[in-house]
C-alpha cells in the first residue's frame, strides 16, 4: 500500500524504529540514517533491540555534524515523502535539518518528530524513558501488587504505543497530502500517547472517585480473572457475558455456579474456592485445549518463547524461524530482509536515490 513512498528515518532505540517498521511492512522504502557510531540499539540487549525493529530497512551512515553530512541529508530529504526523527526538541533545527529548513527543499514533506513530552512546555527538554512515561501517564499506577506497590513492567509499553501513534499520524498526513498536495509537520509526545489509554480511568474517577477504571474488569468478579493451573502456570478467564459463563459452567459440569457469575473472588466465597481448586486440578495444556473447544473466553498465559508454537500464532506464521514477528498479519510481509549492517546500503542509496557519485560526499 505504501510502495514508492520514501521515508528517511533519523530515529533510534524503539519508538521511531517501530513506527517505520510498521510502515516498511506496508511497502515503504525506509532509509535509516545512522551516526558514525550507529543506532545505540545495536548495543542494547546484545543487539536484539536493533534487530527486532529494523528488518527490511536500508542503512546509511551520515555525520550530521559535518557540512558534507548535512548536505547529503538534505539531498535525501529533498527526494523523500516522509522524515521522522527522535532527537530532543530543537536538535534537528540546530543541525539545519528541522522542518522549516527541509520544507524549503521539499514543500511536500511529511515531517514527524517523536519526543518524550512534545516541543513546548516545562518538561519538553527533559530526557526520559518508557518507565517514566508509564509513570506520568497514570498507566503504571494500574499495575500494583497485593500491597499496593507499583510493579516494574518487563515490557516497554510506552515505546510501542508512541511508535504506533507516530505511524498513525504519518499515514494520516500522507492521506491529507494526497488531497491537498501539501506537506505538514507533526510532533508526537510519547507521554501523551500513553496517557490517551487512560480515557476510561480518568472519566470514571472524575464521575465516581474510583481510580481503577471499569471495576468489573479489575479482578473483582470470579468470571473475569487469572487462575493458577496444576503445573504452576496461569490461564485467563474472560467469561464476562452470561453466555460465556454459562458455557464454562456447563462444560465443567457445575451449572450450580451460574448464580455466582458476578460474585467476588474472596475468601468468604465458597464457589470462588471451588473454582480455584478446579483450575489447579489440570495442567495448562489441558486448559488450553479446553479453551479451544469451549467458547468461554479461556486462554493460557503464554511465555514469549511459546508464541511460535501456539496454534493461533502458528497458523498465521506470526513468528519467523529467526524470531521476527509480523506487524500486519493479514498482509504479505514486505519487510522480510534482515536488519542492515551499519551503513550497509550507503552506495546503493547514493546511486538509487541521488544518482550521485559517492566521492561527492
Amino acid at each position: 500500500m505504501l510502495e514508492s513512498i520514501k521515508i528517511v528515518d533519523f530515529t533510534n532505540y524503539i519508538p521511531g524504529p517501530f513506527a517505520t517498521l510498521r510502515l516498511a511492512e506496508f511497502g515503504a522504502d525506509v532509509i535509516k540514517v545512522e551516526a558514525p557510531e550507529g543506532d545505540p540499539a545495536r548495543n542494547t540487549g546484545e543487539g536484539y533491540v536493533f534487530n527486532a525493529h529494523n528488518r527490511g530497512k536500508k542503512s546509511i551512515v551520515i555525520n550530521l555534524k559535518q557540512a558534507e553530512g548535512k548536505m547529503l541529508a538534505l539531498d535525501l530529504l529533498a527526494r523523500a515523502d516522509v522524515a521522522i526523527e527522535s532527537f530532543r526538541p530543537g536538535v534537528m533545527d540546530k543541525l539545519g535539518l528541522g522542518y522549516e529548513a527541509v520544507k524549503k527543499v521539499n514543500p511536500g514533506i511529511v515531517y514527524c518528530s517523536v519526543t518524550g513530552y512534545g516541543r513546548n512546555g516545562g518538561m519538553s527538554g527533559l530526557g526520559s524513558h518508557d518507565l517514566n512515561y508509564m509513570s506520568l501517564s497514570g498507566a503504571l499506577s494500574q499495575m500494583k501488587d497485593g500491597t499496593g506497590r507499583p510493579i516494574h513492567p518487563t515490557h516497554t509499553f510506552s515505546d510501542y504505543i508512541g511508535g504506533m501513534a507516530a505511524s498513525e499520524r504519518i499515514l494520516a498526513a500522507l492521506v491529507a497530502r494526497g488531497k491537498t498536495g501539501e506537506g505538514s509537520y507533526h510532533c508526537i509526545s510519547i507521554a501523551d500517547s500513553m496517557a490517551s489509554l487512560m480515557a476510561n480511568h480518568v472519566l470514571i474517577e472524575k464521575e465516581t472517585g474510583y481510580q481503577n477504571g471499569v471495576s468489573v474488569l479489575n479482578g473483582t468478579v470470579i468470571g473475569y480473572g487469572l487462575y493458577e493451573t496444576k503445573d504452576g502456570r496461569y490461564v485467563s478467564l474472560g467469561a464476562l457475558e452470561p453466555k460465556f459463563w454459562r458455557n464454562f459452567c456447563q462444560a465443567v459440569g457445575r451449572e450450580d455456579w451460574l448464580r455466582a457469575h458476578f460474585s467476588k473472588p474472596e475468601d468468604s466465597n465458597p464457589i470462588y474456592h471451588e473454582l480455584v481448586e478446579l483450575f489447579k486440578s489440570k495442567p495448562l495444556s489441558e486448559w488450553a485445549e479446553f479453551g479451544m473447544k469451549v467458547d468461554c473466553c479461556l486462554v493460557p498465559v503464554l511465555e514469549a518463547g511459546e508464541l511460535a508454537e501456539y496454534p493461533y500464532w502458528r497458523e498465521k506464521d506470526f513468528v519467523s524461524p529467526a524470531g521476527q514477528i509480523k506487524m500486519h498479519v493479514d498482509l504479505p510481509p514486505k519487510a522480510g530482509a534482515a536488519p542492515p549492517e551499519k551503513g550497509e546500503q550507503t552506495e546503493e542509496i547514493l546511486k538509487k536515490w541521488l544518482s550521485a557519485e559517492i566521492s561527492k560526499y
